[in-house]
């Protein structure tokens, strides 16, 4: 699922906006993989956040589609590392798993995620019973989504430059 980094037209409706930005920022997940060793992807520059490696920062983005656009907005059963009793940040545990699986898994579920977007309005509330952020819209979801992509995209970008000096934002 190869998207390209651009921007969405000034002028485009809003959820080609909303869908766009979001897009977007996938590629830059994607892109800020590339040409990683296996080492590398696995490697841990942070001291004190020894989970966020790009694999594993690609394992959570994967986690965190399935959580907001099946779960909480579908009302699928929460299944899934966050759900389980395992450890805090157990998404991020990938020791072993190769990078491309881990790519592949991603892209598939933002295929799934498509999917579910298109499908709705963005006028529609989440359904999931047990949790309360299920109330949101899909609008609310995609912005957050928006965010929570961004957010990820820039810490794989500080991430890769002290890896191997690659860096850029777009």
């Amino acid at each position: 699922m190869a998207s390209l980094r651009e921007r969405p037209p000034y002028d485009a409706d809003e959820r080609t906006q909303l869908v766009g930005w979001l897009e977007m920022q996938r590629a830059i997940i994607r892109w800020k993989c590339e040409g990683l060793s296996e080492a590398d992807a696995q490697r841990s520059v942070l001291p004190d956040s020894p989970l966020m490696t790009p694999a594993g920062l690609v394992s959570h983005m994967r986690w965190v589609e399935h959580c907001w656009f099946e779960i909480l907005f579908l009302g699928r059963p929460a299944v899934g590392p966050q759900f389980d009793d395992g450890p805090e940040d157990a998404d991020m545990m990938v020791e072993g798993v190769p990078l491309a699986q881990l790519l592949q898994e991603y892209d598939r579920q933002c295929a799934v995620s498509n999917e579910i977007i298109a499908a709705h309005s963005l006028d529609d509330a989440g359904k999931h019973p047990d949790f309360r952020a299920s109330a949101a819209t899909l609008r609310w979801m995609l912005l957050h989504m928006i965010e929570e992509t961004a957010r990820h995209a820039g810490h794989l970008d500080t991430i890769r430059e002290l890896i191997d000096g690659n860096k850029g934002y777009y």
